[in-house]
């Protein structure tokens, strides 16, 4: 039965949880953090670590993603981002790292990204950035926009894409895009978009059962639960007023994935998580919920490697008219651009692997899960996934 709560004379709300509402409880097993598999499989594509980055030119570099590829996880380029539009686009990740400096206002940052992303998006540019990840020989992921899926599809194909995101602030089945789109062509029809492909597409973002299980009809590979939340950097639920907390809504997609495989008889559908991870202990609690991967960006854009130099948006931020993302310095103690705080930066392979000398877990983030893992007696994900979790109020 639902949790509902009165919030007025004859209306009710159903009560939700985030991350930080709920534990892991341990059970009479344990084992070692060496025998447990974090591995994750997507179609005919298998990574050592249950990650997808955000598609962000914060995080994704070509060159980054390589390297998150050689370091077991899933990189996902920005289609339409700074490597599509600027030929140099390290010279205009300076520009808005320019515009960051100390007491600059939050809107003057947005603004310059704003401008950068007025320029054209350019096939060549996009089809170079895409073949430097692909020669590379890890798997290569490009994100779209649900507007330009079907223009910037066939350039992404033949630069050799293996797995393609179709992802907004919010999508559903039946009209696929975002507020304010910049294209008036008719909505990308996702079911006949997915059954003319041969990669798996992952869509999303999603927050309830529903349209969750809509989306899983449409045959994509995965969904994602989520619009990329992160404190401080978001603002979705403050321009839109649209937010559902992590935990909740990552157990309706599972239950909708669960209805799913049986009305299928057995096609499974992955569910990324995309928001609300600020700890390694959030990427256990997303998995527990019931994600097969989780999509990482804030934590990853501490990394050295990082190309935002320690800055961190999400693709919302260039939103031409309606922004729903600030450019934030990340690090210890995440701040708003423009305050001067730049937070301590490791490489990425620490970041992801260890070692660590900070106990707040934001380093070694999937060492941790391991551990996770092995202190709750589980030897990998989907069996981690049954594991019992406590509300704390």
């Amino acid at each position: 039965m639902r949790d509902l709560v009165e919030i007025g004379m004859g209306r009710t709300a159903r009560r939700s949880y985030d991350f930080d509402d709920i534990d892991i409880v341990p059970s009479r097993r344990t084992r070692s953090s060496k025998v447990v598999s974090t591995g994750w499989q997507i179609d005919a594509y298998r990574f050592d670590l249950p990650l997808v980055t955000h598609p962000t030119d914060a995080v994704v570099s070509p060159h980054t993603a390589i390297e998150v590829g050689r370091l077991g996880g899933l990189a996902a380029l920005n289609a339409e981002g700074l490597w599509a539009r600027h030929a140099d686009a390290e010279s205009a990740l300076a520009k808005v790292a320019e515009a960051a400096k100390d007491g600059a206002a939050p809107a003057e940052v947005v603004q310059r990204l704003q401008e950068l992303h007025a320029a054209p998006i350019r096939h060549d540019l996009l089809t170079e950035a895409v073949r430097t990840v692909r020669d590379s020989g890890v798997t290569v992921a490009a994100r779209v926009s649900p507007q330009h899926a079907a223009e910037l599809t066939p350039h992404l194909l033949s630069a050799g894409v293996e797995i393609l995101i179709v992802q907004g602030t919010i999508v559903s089945a039946e009209h696929v895009g975002e507020d304010g789109g910049a294209s008036d062509t008719d909505p990308l029809n996702l079911k006949d978009f997915i059954a003319d492909l041969d990669v798996p597409v992952v869509v999303g973002g999603v927050s309830d059962y529903r349209t969750a299980m809509h989306l899983m009809r449409t045959g994509a590979a995965g969904v994602i639960v989520g619009h990329g939340y992160t404190p401080g950097v978001t603002s979705t639920d403050q321009v839109l007023g649209i937010g559902v907390p992590m935990a909740t809504a990552l157990i309706d997609a599972a239950a909708a994935r669960r209805d799913y495989l049986d009305e299928t008889g057995g096609r499974y559908v992955h569910v990324l998580a995309d928001g609300g991870v600020r700890h390694s202990g959030d990427i256990a609690k997303a998995v527990a919920c019931g994600a097969d991967a989780v999509m990482l960006g804030a934590p990853l854009a501490a990394a050295s490697e990082a190309p935002g130099q320690g800055l961190y948006w999400t693709s919302a931020a260039a939103h031409p008219s309606l922004p729903r993302s600030h450019v934030a310095r990340v690090g210890s103690g995440a701040a708003p651009a423009g305050s001067g705080d730049n937070g301590g930066v490791v490489d990425l392979r620490t970041l992801l692997h260890g070692p660590s000398q900070d106990p707040s877990g934001t380093v070694n983030l999937f060492g941790a899960l391991r551990r996770a893992l092995a202190k709750t007696g589980y030897s990998d994900l989907k069996e981690f996934q049954r594991v019992e979790l406590t509300v704390r109020h």
